[in-house]
């Protein structure tokens, strides 16, 4: 399944960490929030103000209510966490090929799927390393179900299925990650993308003149729009892990 980071081991008997593994206690009474609403104003914030933002203190004022009454679903932050993560994973679709010689498309479409998802919430890229019960989350579940269907249904065993996700999974998250941060250091700056790349051009052709293929690849990335040069470089390489796994269809 595709995760971020392998679980920590502890020693026998120590309970792990994790909202997914933590007994959930019995409540006499419905509490004054929901976790849903909780989630989703952790999202909002963190969407607007970015991951340093978020605290159990100031999501409790946004929602009107004290930190404490927080804690009747989350032990503490890392909690929280965990489930705005599955949340976000929870906006991925992963399409169903109709037939075995559709699970290429479906592949890109899923591939382009995640992208977006994380390009749309950047501050998630920087808590995919440290997440490392998150493939126990529901949607996680959903999702390593539903993309182990896909490859299936594309003729890979359960073996090589399990390789082909986590190859496309490793390149998409890596990839987008990258995009991420680029866009949330542009987001401070208070430029646009075009706007910074027109700001360091300068200075960037004066450390390239010494390396002839450098020069020649910013040359032809120049010729298009920044992003649409970062969409073009994420699809062709989304292209070569698929010609590599369709070696792998139908293999001993």
């Amino acid at each position: 399944m595709p995760r971020a980071a392998q679980p920590t081991k502890q020693p026998t008997g120590e309970p792990i960490g994790s909202v997914w593994t933590r007994p959930q206690r019995p409540r006499r009474e419905q509490p004054a929030l929901s976790r849903d609403q909780i989630v989703a104003e952790a999202i909002a914030l963190l969407d607007s103000d970015g991951i340093e933002a978020l605290s159990m203190r100031k999501l409790g004022t946004r929602l009107n209510a004290g930190a404490t009454s927080l804690y009747t679903h989350v032990a503490n932050k890392d909690e929280l966490i965990e489930l705005v993560v599955d949340q976000i994973y929870g906006e991925i679709e992963v399409p169903t090929p109709a037939s075995p010689e559709e699970w290429r498309a479906a592949a890109v479409a899923c591939g382009n799927n995640v992208r977006a998802a994380i390009l749309r919430h950047p501050w998630i890229a920087s808590l995919l390393g440290e997440m490392g019960m998150a493939y126990l989350g529901p949607n996680m579940m959903r999702l390593s179900e539903s993309m182990l269907g896909l490859f299936e249904t594309g003729g890979f065993d359960l073996r090589r299925s399990n390789v082909a996700l986590n190859t496309i999974w490793s390149y998409v998250i890596g990839t987008s990650a990258t995009e991420a941060a680029w866009l949330t250091m542009l987001a401070r700056s208070g430029r646009s993308e075009q706007e910074w790349v027109e700001v360091v051009t300068a200075a960037a052709e004066t450390a390239m003149e010494p390396y002839p293929r450098v020069r020649g690849l910013h040359a032809l990335q120049t010729e298009t729009e920044v992003d649409e040069t970062r969409r073009s470089n994420f699809d062709l390489g989304l292209d070569c892990i698929l010609d590599g796994l369709e070696a792998q269809r139908g293999g001993a």
